[in-house]
């Protein structure tokens, strides 16, 4: 997923704004052999992304390690019982660093 997002430490990447990349894997708490082809029976994806968009929209943290733990945090209360884990990882496209890169990713699951 890729967003516009107001996060950073520095002021001017607050102001201005930066593109980010988000990757999201959940690994389900569910038996396969229920699932009956039946999207009430597992986790709906479009549901993590609208939260994530929220979340990036409203947010304006410093670090991406905050982002990503209110992520993690919020697709988990989405489908409490269904999910068991939730790995996110966070990439700044563009970051101001004095330095030769193309962008700063963490990755935290929970």
């Amino acid at each position: 997923m890729r967003f516009y997002s107001h996060i950073g430490v520095y002021q001017a990447e607050k102001k201005l704004g930066q593109k980010i990349e988000i990757n999201l894997e959940v690994k389900l708490n569910i038996d396969p052999a229920t699932l009956d082809d039946q999207v009430a029976k597992t986790v709906n994806y479009a549901d993590f992304y609208a939260t994530i968009a929220q979340i990036v929209k409203d947010s304006r943290v410093d670090l991406i390690e905050t982002l990503a733990l209110t992520i993690i945090k919020e697709i988990k209360k989405i489908e409490r019982t269904k999910i068991a884990t939730v790995k996110v990882s966070v990439k700044k496209l563009g970051v101001p660093i004095d330095g030769i890169l193309d962008n700063v990713e963490i990755e935290m699951e929970q």
